[in-house]
């Protein structure tokens, strides 16, 4: 083996890094940053509610840099995000993976959404970018003051509803369709990813988008869980924990020659 060659276990190793996770606490935002750290990562947990962001991060699995942090921060409001980001830093000393995965959701379907609830979806995006610039600049800051340079891994959470339609059958007479917004809003993070990786590479930056599948809450109804499974050539439901490697892939260096790209995770839902 040639002697730069990195092993794989250097390629996935996240020790020395600290991630952010914004909606850390949720059902597959929990899984995510339970892989960034058992990969070694020092990970900084967001949630509106700062206690429940500090109890997350508490539960993680101990790494070597230090405790994991939970700090309070709102994606859906510009200042709120500014000062979790800073307090993120200022805690950690600095960020370098950076997983916009938080999401303020959205119960009305095409029949009944109004254009002031389409347009607050729709702003779930405008806090992806805003926090995904903080990252790129406090690297920019620190690659001025550091030899060799750092770089840094930025993570959209997408979905598989961002490059396809809905699958209108699997919800009909059982409850309302997904969201139009979702998908609006969702599509246009895939389109984000390529602007933001083609613009950020010559500041070694990668940035790269995760889209997972068919995951539904186990509080979903069981016939709609049914009609999704028949709809997968897997036949099945994904499970949170299906999404860890993936996210650590992209976290690392193990995918140091991959920005710009969408990673679907939905059991080949895409490949009919």
């Amino acid at each position: 083996m040639p002697a730069e060659e990195p092993t794989i276990q250097q390629l996935f190793d996240l020790q020395g890094k600290v991630a952010l996770i914004t909606g850390g606490t949720g059902y597959l935002g929990s899984a995510m940053a339970r892989a960034l750290a058992e990969a070694g990562a020092r990970v900084v947990i967001s949630s509106r509610d700062p206690q429940r962001a500090a109890a997350a991060a508490a539960e993680l699995p101990p790494v070597a840099a230090g405790e994991h942090l939970g700090v309070e921060l709102d994606h859906m409001e510009e200042a709120s995000l500014e000062r979790g980001f800073h307090t993120a830093v200022e805690r950690a000393q600095q960020v370098d993976v950076l997983v916009n995965n938080g999401h303020e959701p959205l119960a009305n379907d095409w029949t009944t959404v109004t254009g002031e609830q389409f347009t607050r979806q729709l702003a779930n995006a405008t806090g992806y970018f805003l926090l995904a610039r903080l990252l790129r600049n406090h690297l920019q800051q620190r690659q001025a003051e550091s030899q060799p340079p750092v770089g840094g891994s930025i993570v959209l959470v997408g979905s598989m509803y961002g490059v396809v339609g809905s699958y209108p059958d699997a919800y009909a007479d059982l409850c309302p369709a997904s969201p139009v917004a979702y998908h609006a809003l969702k599509g246009g993070l895939v389109q984000m990813t390529r602007h933001l990786a083609a613009y950020w590479a010559e500041d070694r930056v990668r940035v790269n988008c995760l889209s997972p599948g068919p995951f539904p809450h186990p509080q979903a109804p069981p016939e709609l869980v049914e009609r999704l499974a028949q709809k997968s050539p897997l036949r099945r439901m994904g499970q949170p924990h299906e999404l860890k490697g993936a996210i650590v892939f992209l976290a690392s260096e193990a995918s140091s020659y991959l920005t710009g790209q969408n990673l679907i995770v939905d059991g080949g839902w895409t490949a009919w």
